[in-house]
C-alpha cells in the first residue's frame, strides 16, 4: 500500500513536467509580409484563433519593437516544439476564408524564386486589388409576397407581381417575369405587400456583356491543318497530359477557331478554360467571338474597376462561368476545374510584367498546366524565338497552319526603299503608298496605317543653333502634341508648353521634325478629304470603352482609314481591309536591344496579315530605309521561318535566350555619382562570385540607353550564362546582404524583354 502511494505521489509530482512539455509545444504560423521584411516570419497562434488561422488567409501580426500591427499572408501552419526564444502571437485574422489555394501558394513561391522577387510582392500581384481590399460587391434584395392585406384593390400589374412573388426574386426578375415596370415592384415593396427575404449578388453588367451580339457561325468543316492541331489538343486533354502545343499559323489561318473548338471540348468535360490575349484592344473582339459561341464569358483586364474585377473573380471561383478571357494577369484566375489554357499571340512582350514581380505569363501558364495536368496551347503567326527553339528541340509540339482558311491568299507585299529619291514625298506617305490608299478606297475597301510613334512631331529643334527641346526630368527629346504646342515626354509624361522661339539663341520658328500618328492623321485627312479617318493610340484611347467604340466603327464600315500604333497590328480580323501601310518599318530596328530584329519582323508580319482577309483581296506597302535587313526581307516574303533560321545561330553564339539566360540590373538615383558608384560596387561583387566560371559573363556597368528617366540617373549591367537557375543563384549570392544607400534604388530583371 505504501509503495502504491509512493508511486501515485511520484506520478502526481511529475505532473508539472507534463505541463512544462506541453507549454513548449504549440501552433506556429509562418507568414509573409507584402512589403518590408523579405524572409518569412514565425508567429505563435493563440488557441482562440487556432481554428481560423490557415494557409491562404491574411492575418494581423505585431512587427518591430513598437509591435505595430501589419497585414501578412499566412503561408504555412504547423504544430510542434516552440523555439527557445519566445514568439510573438498572431493578433487577428483578416479574411473569412482563404484567398489563395495551396496550389497558388506553391506557384507564388516558385515565381518569387524564378524572377528573384520577394514572395510578398508576388502574393500581392496575383490577387486583384478589389479582392484584397474586399471591394463591396453590389447586391439586390430578394422580394417575396408578405401576405399582408392590401389597403385597396391592386392594379392588374400589381396583381401579376404579387401572384408571381411566391418565391424570393429580385425586383428585376419580378418585373421581367410579369411585364410590369420596376416602379410597380418598388411601390408594392413600399406598401409592405412585398418583403425582403435575403439578398443576392447582382449580375455583373460589363461593357463586353452589353455589346450587341455578333454572328459567328461555326464553320461546316475545319481544314486538314486545323483538324490535326485540334486533334493534338483533344488527345492531351483526354489523357490529362500537360503538353504544350504551339499553333504556328499564318495570319488568317483559323487559329481562333481551333481555340474555340478546343474550349468547347474542355467545357464538355465540365472543366474551365483560360484564354489570354496580349492587348486591351483585342479583348472586346475576342470576347465577342467567345460570347457568340459560349454565352457567358468572364473578362479580366486592367480597365475593369476593382468592384467589377472582384465580381468576376467570385464568378470564376464559384465555377459559375466556364470561359475566362483576359490579359496577362488573367492567368491567376481561380478556376477550380481548370482544363485548358490558351495564349493567343504568345510572342507579345506585354505578357512580361514590367514592374515587380517581373514574371512572364507564358512561363507561369506552363507551370500551372503541369501542376494541373492540362494542355497549354500557344498560338502565333510569329512565335517567339524561345518558343520556336523549344519546338525544334522536341520539348514542345508544333502544329503548322500554313494556309489561310476560306481560300484567301496572303497579300502581296511591296517594299518601298526610302533611300531612293523617287520614294520620298513632303509627308510621311510615299507616292507608292498614296496610290495604294487610293486603290483601296476606290475599290470599296478599308485601309490600316501603322506608325509606332505617337504625337505630332518626334522632336522640336532650332534651325539656327541646333537646340533640341528636351525633357527636364529625362534624357529624352520632347514630342510635339497638338493642339496647344504641347511638348510631352514619353518617358515620364511631363507636359511642357513649347515656346515659339528658340530659348537659347532667340531665333524665331522652331522646326518640327519627325512624324507621329497625330501628324500622319493630319496628312491623310488633307490627302483624302472624302475618307472617314480615325486614330488609335494611347492618346486617343484613354476613355473607358474607347477601344470598343473605335473597332466597332471600323468593323461597321463607319471608318475608311484607321491610323494607329502597334495596337492595330495583331489579332484583329476585318475582311474589308484591302491595304495595310507600314510608314516606317525601321522605327525599332536599331534600338540597343538584342530582340530589336525579332520584334520588327513580328510587328511587320502581324500588321501585314490584317490585309486581304476578305473577297476583295489585299496588298501591303512597307516603307523602310533597310529593305535588305533579314527581318524586313522575311516579313515582306511572309517567311518568318527564314528569319528564325538567320537569327537563332546569332543568339546561340552570344548565349542570348533561348540558348542562355540574362539577368539585368538597373541602378537609379537622383545623384549620378551615387548611381555610378553603386553599379560599380554590384559589378565587383558579381565578378568575384563568377570567378572560375568562364561561361558566366558580367557586362557593364554602363549608362542605360535612356540614361535619365523621371529625374533619376540610370546605370545598368547584365549577367549572361547558359544555365538560368545557376545564373540566378550566382546573382542571389553576390547581392545577398547588400546595404543599399538611402539615395539609391535598384531592380533585378530576369530574362528581360525591355532593355531600354
Amino acid at each position: 500500500m505504501s509503495k502504491q502511494h509512493t508511486t501515485q505521489r511520484e506520478l502526481f509530482e511529475s505532473g508539472p513536467r507534463w505541463v512544462e512539455d506541453d507549454a513548449r509545444h504549440g501552433t506556429i504560423a509562418t507568414v509573409v509580409l507584402p512589403a518590408g521584411v523579405e524572409k518569412p516570419l514565425d508567429y505563435l497562434v493563440p488557441e482562440s484563433l487556432a481554428a481560423s488561422v490557415e494557409p491562404g488567409r491574411r492575418v494581423r501580426v505585431p512587427l518591430g519593437r513598437a509591435n505595430r500591427e501589419q497585414l501578412a499572408y499566412c503561408v504555412a501552419v504547423r504544430h510542434g516544439e516552440l523555439p527557445q526564444a519566445p514568439l510573438k502571437s498572431v493578433a487577428g485574422v483578416e479574411d473569412e476564408q482563404p484567398l489563395l489555394s495551396p496550389r497558388m501558394l506553391e506557384l507564388t513561391k516558385w515565381m518569387a524564386e524564378r524572377w528573384m522577387a520577394r514572395w510578398g510582392e508576388v502574393l500581392e500581384a496575383v490577387l486583384p486589388a478589389g479582392v484584397r481590399l474586399r471591394t463591396r460587391v453590389r447586391t439586390s434584395p430578394l422580394l417575396v409576397a408578405s401576405g399582408a392585406a392590401a389597403p385597396r384593390r391592386p392594379t392588374p400589374a400589381q396583381a401579376r407581381v404579387l401572384a408571381a412573388a411566391t418565391e424570393p426574386q429580385t425586383a428585376e426578375q419580378l418585373a421581367e417575369a410579369t411585364g410590369a415596370s420596376r416602379a410597380v415592384v418598388q411601390r408594392l415593396h413600399k406598401m409592405g405587400l412585398l418583403q425582403e427575404a435575403g439578398s443576392v449578388e447582382r449580375p455583373l453588367r460589363s461593357a463586353a456583356a452589353e455589346r450587341p451580339a455578333i454572328s459567328h457561325d461555326r464553320p461546316a468543316e475545319l481544314s486538314a491543318a486545323q483538324e490535326q492541331a485540334l486533334g493534338s489538343i483533344k488527345a492531351s486533354m483526354a489523357a490529362r497530359r500537360a503538353e504544350t502545343i504551339v499553333l504556328f499559323g499564318v495570319t488568317g489561318s483559323g487559329k481562333t477557331e481551333v481555340y474555340l473548338q478546343a474550349v468547347e471540348e474542355t467545357v464538355s468535360y465540365g472543366r474551365q478554360a483560360i484564354v489570354l490575349v496580349p492587348e486591351i484592344s483585342l479583348t472586346p473582339q475576342t470576347c465577342d467571338r467567345f460570347r457568340a459561341r459560349f454565352g457567358k464569358v468572364a473578362v479580366l483586364h486592367s480597365h475593369l474597376t476593382p468592384a467589377e474585377r472582384h465580381a468576376q473573380w467570385r464568378e470564376i471561383a464559384s465555377g459559375r462561368v466556364n470561359v475566362v478571357v483576359g490579359a496577362r494577369s488573367a492567368i491567376f484566375a481561380p478556376a477550380p476545374r481548370l482544363g485548358l489554357i490558351v495564349i493567343d499571340e504568345e510572342h507579345e512582350s506585354s505578357f512580361k510584367q514590367a514592374t515587380a514581380p517581373r514574371y512572364h505569363a507564358r512561363d507561369v501558364a506552363e507551370w500551372i498546366a503541369k501542376a494541373e495536368g492540362v494542355p497549354l496551347v500557344l498560338g502565333s503567326a510569329t512565335p517567339s524565338l524561345e518558343t520556336f527553339a523549344r519546338c525544334l528541340s522536341g520539348e514542345w509540339i508544333m502544329c503548322r497552319l500554313a494556309d489561310r482558311v476560306g481560300g484567301s491568299q496572303l497579300p502581296g507585299v511591296i517594299t518601298v526603299d526610302l533611300r531612293e529619291r523617287g520614294s520620298r514625298s513632303r509627308g510621311a506617305v510615299s507616292p507608292r503608298l498614296a496610290a495604294g490608299i487610293r486603290w483601296a478606297l476606290d475599290g470599296g475597301g478599308q485601309v490600316m496605317l501603322l506608325l509606332n510613334r505617337r504625337g505630332f512631331a518626334t522632336h522640336v529643334q532650332c534651325h539656327a543653333c541646333g537646340h533640341t527641346a528636351r525633357c527636364l526630368q529625362c534624357d529624352l527629346a520632347l514630342t510635339l502634341h497638338q493642339p496647344g504646342s504641347r511638348g510631352i515626354c514619353h518617358g515620364c509624361g511631363l507636359v511642357s508648353r513649347l515656346p515659339a522661339d528658340c530659348p537659347d539663341c532667340r531665333a524665331p520658328g522652331l522646326v518640327h521634325s519627325g512624324t507621329g500618328t497625330q501628324r500622319l492623321e493630319e496628312q491623310i485627312r488633307r490627302s483624302f478629304p472624302e475618307a472617314a479617318i480615325a486614330r488609335m493610340d494611347t492618346d486617343t484611347m484613354r476613355e473607358r470603352g474607347s477601344h470598343e467604340r473605335t473597332l466597332d466603327a471600323f468593323r461597321n464600315r463607319e471608318i475608311d482609314i484607321l491610323v494607329g500604333t502597334q495596337m492595330i497590328a495583331k489579332g484583329l480580323d476585318f475582311p474589308a481591309v484591302m491595304l495595310v501601310g507600314v510608314i516606317n518599318a525601321d522605327a525599332a530596328l536599331h534600338l540597343a536591344d538584342f530582340r530589336a530584329s525579332e520584334r520588327t519582323c513580328q510587328l511587320v508580319t502581324q500588321v501585314a496579315g490584317r490585309s486581304g482577309r476578305g473577297p476583295l483581296g489585299g496588298r501591303v506597302v512597307v516603307q523602310t530605309s533597310t529593305p535588305d535587313h533579314p527581318a524586313i526581307r522575311a516579313a515582306a516574303s511572309h517567311d518568318y521561318e527564314a528569319f528564325v533560321r538567320s537569327e537563332l545561330p546569332v543568339r546561340e553564339a552570344l548565349l542570348y535566350p533561348p540558348y542562355g539566360s540574362v539577368v539585368r540590373i538597373v541602378v537609379r538615383s537622383v545623384d549620378e555619382r551615387a548611381a555610378t558608384d553603386w553599379a560599380g560596387h554590384v559589378v565587383d561583387r558579381l565578378r568575384r562570385e563568377a570567378e572560375g566560371t568562364p561561361a558566366i559573363r558580367v557586362l557593364g556597368p554602363a549608362p542605360a540607353p535612356i540614361a535619365r528617366l523621371r529625374d533619376r540617373f540610370r546605370w545598368h549591367l547584365q549577367v549572361h550564362g547558359p544555365d538560368g537557375a545557376g545564373l540566378r543563384a550566382l546573382v542571389a549570392r553576390a547581392t545577398a546582404g547588400l546595404k543599399t544607400p538611402d539615395n539609391v534604388a535598384w531592380i533585378i530583371d530576369v530574362d528581360p524583354v525591355d532593355m531600354l
